[in-house]
């Protein structure tokens, strides 16, 4: 070994191609001092181990369907009849717009007709057909509330717990620190990205902040090959691949020992490992021709409109059966932020997603796998009662609203066949079981076992939670 290459040289030299798995984790930078009290109190370092959680966990694994750009919840999930009756006439409230200088004041009813559906009875837009086929597995929850009307800070606060902040690790990350993973062949938290683009704030979405770079997303790309570099050249296979591993090893094992308590080495190693391990098993996990084509047809895979969505979700629920703790789909270029042409684009964006969601949770449910896992569907915002770019029936949209929105959850101890809160008859605000970001998220590590107050990571000398020690409270009504 010549004294030019130093050990940073050499491991970027000898990745042999499967270490492009894990780039975004290799990279990370954290300076993370805390770990879960199981592990604290046994004196070891970080890893992925499954752990027992400190109560009786209702989940093992959660699928969030993040809908980015926020969707209409008048015109998808929360019927308000008044807001039809006074269409067209001016809102007599206090609003406040994200771009005042294009919305309007002028109400605007839903143009899609709401009808009961499943033996539940819940209430559904004509533009969600299959949603409505799958209503007495879903809480429907139409009293969401951020208080803030943009994406940014909607978005970091559903999915890190704090508005406004960034650089703290995302809601997977969290479940993955407190839970580790059932499979030690596939990373505990995976993203789905979208042909379209990252949604606001890019790879923050799934990072894992100042935690150490191993609870951070794995993302998947949105076209095959799905992971870049899985397998090593044939010359390398083999033998060769596993002195090359055996000696970065060495090499990092040696600098850990020299600089004990830096994480971001365990994680660098940890992923090394674990990029080897993948080489299998994720090329299985992402094997679709396994499926039948009843499946596939399910997913919608036989359809142009519903192809790409479909292989995503039919993909999430293979990674949930391998044990695969956390798995996030995202929708690229906001196609739910209509702010104008809504009577266009919200149908093209339902027709997209609709029969892929429902598919999920329908399969979900077929194989035993529902009861156990939880599946999210929503986004960070709604949209406001009134109109923007109203010169034109056929142009007009609606702006942001943070106030009050809809989402829906199913499964792994979710209560079914249900709604849960209100917004006022214009549907502007949450106004009854108004339920916070915060709240979601206490309940949801609630249905995993944990105690939000209790999952906490050290770091600047504070502990820290997922929930910030927020005034929140665990929805227990909705819990079955």
């Amino acid at each position: 070994m010549t004294a030019q290459y130093s050990r940073r040289d050499i491991l970027c030299r000898q990745a042999l191609g499967f270490g492009g798995v894990a780039l975004a984790t290799l990279l990370a930078d954290d300076r993370a001092t805390g770990a879960p009290p199981e592990v604290a109190a046994a004196g070891t370092s970080f890893d992925l181990l499954p752990r027992v959680p400190a109560g009786p966990p209702r989940a093992k694994a959660m699928i969030s369907l993040f809908m980015h750009g926020g969707p209409s919840h008048m015109d998808l999930l929360d019927p308000r009849p008044e807001l039809t009756k006074y269409s067209g006439t001016d809102y007599q409230g206090e609003i406040t717009y994200s771009f005042v200088n294009r919305a309007s004041r002028r109400l605007m009813g839903s143009p899609w007709r709401f009808r009961p559906h499943g033996q539940c009875g819940t209430e559904v837009s004509e533009l969600l057909p299959h949603t409505a086929e799958i209503v007495d597995d879903l809480c429907v929850i139409r009293s969401m509330h951020t208080g803030f009307n943009g994406h940014e800070v909607s978005i970091r606060y559903l999915n890190a717990g704090i508005p406004a902040v960034t650089g703290r690790p995302a809601l997977g990350s969290w479940v993955s620190y407190a839970l580790g993973t059932e499979n030690q062949n596939l990373p505990a938290y995976m993203v789905l990205t979208d042909p379209g683009g990252h949604p606001v704030d890019g790879v923050l979405n799934w990072s894992s902040g100042w935690m150490p770079a191993m609870f951070q997303g794995t993302v998947l790309r949105p076209q095959e090959p799905r992971i870049l570099n899985l397998a090593p050249p044939a010359h390398l296979a083999g033998i060769p691949q596993r002195q090359n591993l055996n000696l970065l090893s060495s090499l990092n094992r040696l600098h850990q020992r020299k600089y004990p308590g830096e994480t971001d080495l365990e994680a660098r190693i940890a992923s090394y490992e674990l990029a080897a391990r993948m080489q299998v098993a994720a090329a299985e996990a992402l094997d679709l021709s396994q499926e039948t084509q009843a499946t596939r047809q399910m997913y919608g895979l036989d359809q142009d409109a519903t192809r790409e969505y479909g292989t995503r979700c039919l993909i999430a629920r293979r990674l949930v059966e391998r044990g695969v703790r956390f798995v996030q789909l995202f929708l690229g270029g906001q196609p739910w932020d209509n702010h104008r042409s809504i009577r266009s684009e919200l149908p093209a964006v339902c027709r997209r997603t609709d029969q892929p969601s429902a598919a999920l949770v329908k399969d979900l449910k077929q194989r035993g796998l529902l009861d156990t896992t939880i599946v999210h569907w929503g986004g960070e915002i709604g949209r406001l009662p009134v109109t923007e770019n109203h010169g034109n029936p056929q142009e007009s949209g609606r702006d942001h609203n943070g106030q009050g929105f809809s989402m829906w959850l199913a499964g792994g101890g979710i209560r079914g066949g249900m709604t849960w809160g209100e917004t006022d008859p214009l549907g502007h605000s949450a106004v009854v079981n108004r339920v916070t970001a915060n709240d979601y998220q206490a309940t949801l590590l609630h249905l995993f076992g944990c105690d939000h107050s209790k999952v906490t990571f050290l770091h600047n000398s504070r502990l820290q939670t997922l929930t910030d020690q927020r005034e929140c409270r665990v929805v227990s009504e909705i819990i079955s």
